[in-house]
């Protein structure tokens, strides 16, 4: 990215643009967010929490990208740093607005206005995202409202139309959210996201909270919507087979960190670090062909305020070397749109899941 800003607007310029970036609609560059901890009475600093720690990637237009890890990875921060919902500690947000790509670290919180209009969020617990003091009709209103983008009978007509769109009916909008199902709440927050017509939809874990039946029709609708209405999502999750099903890439965060990106078939069956070796051992398969190696990591998961020195993952992977204990791997490109940060990526042979 070229680094010269005019009101933190500029263009990506150069062959790297044309054939990398092509159709960008966010680009997230060396993002960090850090916590401090405090103590004492007059709450000194004595560390910090590096919740995020310089994560790069890039979601293009009309794509959905994975975001997956255990849990207290950083995914659901990265992803309200990447909305300015937290301010992060530095790097980059690049989106795409009007043609233009603009870091909006940069924007003012006026200039933040038709940008966030423009990313819009699902959030995990369709119980307590609702207000219990609204009804439906209120509820998914209140952007629009917001946004002076109608009222009287043109508002009601866009909320029926955001309700039959997500598979309910509009005399479901006099109700009050406890009338619902946990299922039938979840539609009602992705109607809401969708209300101002946004580009961008991160989906912060939004069927973790269902059952499993409901979960594949939440699923569904969510693709659906993606081809209707030409969104682009942010899927965080932790659910590997969830992420399978609707991600076409999917990166895996670390501590803090990403240490693998792929398509999403590449990376299921193909990984080149140690951690996604892991992980995709231990999901479920319902294929009686899937040949399954499972791999149990030793120790925990070190403390993100503590982190341990070089690779993060060193201290739990069974390929360390001593050149992982010391220096941080850099994010690269191996193959053709496959990214990692491995010492030993390019030497290991590792298994994902293999089908009979």
């Amino acid at each position: 990215m070229n680094e010269s800003l005019q009101n933190g607007k500029t263009e990506p310029s150069g062959a790297q643009e044309a054939d990398f970036r092509k159709n960008v609609l966010v680009e997230v560059k060396d993002l960090k967010m850090h916590f401090p901890i405090q103590k004492g009475f007059f709450k000194r600093v004595v560390g910090h929490v590096r919740a995020v720690d310089g994560i790069s990637f890039f979601i293009r237009e009309g794509e959905t990208l994975g975001l997956v890890g255990e849990s207290g990875c950083g995914k659901t921060t990265a992803a309200r740093c990447i909305m300015r919902a937290y301010e992060p500690t530095a790097g980059e947000v690049w989106f795409r607005q009007n043609g233009e790509m603009a870091n909006i670290l940069k924007l003012s919180r006026r200039e933040m206005g038709p940008v966030r209009r423009q990313m819009q969020i699902i959030f995990q617990d369709p119980y307590s995202s609702l207000n219990p003091r609204m009804t439906i009709m209120d509820i998914i209103a209140e952007p629009l409202t917001i946004n002076g983008m109608g009222k009287g009978a043109d508002l009601k007509a866009q909320v029926r139309d955001l309700l039959e769109a997500v598979g309910l009916r509009a005399q479901h909008m006099n109700r009050y959210p406890y009338a619902f199902s946990g299922g039938q709440r979840q539609r009602i927050g992705i109607a809401r996201a969708l209300a101002l017509r946004p580009k961008l939809v991160i989906c912060d874990e939004p069927v973790s909270a269902l059952d499993v039946s409901i979960q594949a029709q939440t699923l569904n609708l969510l693709e659906d919507l993606q081809k209707e209405f030409g969104l682009t999502y942010l899927f965080v999750a932790h659910d590997l087979s969830v992420v399978e099903h609707i991600s076409d890439r999917v990166a895996v965060m670390y501590l803090g960190h990403l240490v693998e990106l792929a398509k999403a078939d590449e990376l299921y069956c193909n990984p080149v670090h140690p951690y996604t070796e892991a992980l995709l051992s231990a999901v479920p398969r319902t294929d009686p062909d899937a040949i399954k190696q499972c791999i149990v990591l030793q120790g925990d998961v070190p403390s993100p305020a503590k982190p341990p020195p070089g690779c993060k993952f060193h201290p739990r992977c069974r390929y360390a070397q001593e050149i992982c204990k010391q220096e941080i791997p850099e994010w690269r490109e191996l193959t053709a749109d496959h990214w990692v940060a491995c010492h030993r990526a390019a030497e290991l042979e590792l298994v994902g899941i293999i089908y009979g």
